[in-house]
């Protein structure tokens, strides 16, 4: 079932973001790989393709995962959340309609 897991940033999360990044890219990349991963980016905190120096509000990752726990173990372990770039993280059940 696909989950949508919302990751918020903290205040002056950029450079926690920054330097964390590659690690949590990598672990999207491994559900891509696995056909698991339906979509993922960042929101930016201003509207701007390049937030620049404002950074971002959060995450958005809407992935395939067996069961709710499993989508939660796994958004608990993102190294976004270890490097205390998330403050928050929320994961519930989604169904796609559209496209």
């Amino acid at each position: 079932m696909w989950y949508a897991i919302e990751g918020y940033d903290g205040e002056h999360a950029l450079d926690r973001r920054k330097a964390t990044r590659e690690r949590h890219l990598e672990r999207l990349a491994t559900l891509r790989d696995l056909g698991r991963l339906l979509v993922a980016g960042p929101c930016p905190a201003i509207d701007a393709e390049d937030p620049g120096p404002a950074g971002f509000s959060g995450s958005i990752v809407i992935a395939d995962f067996a069961s709710l726990e499993e989508a939660r173990a796994w958004a608990d372990a993102d190294p976004y959340v270890e490097a205390g770039v998330y403050t928050r993280v929320e994961v519930r059940p989604f169904r796609q309609v559209l496209p």
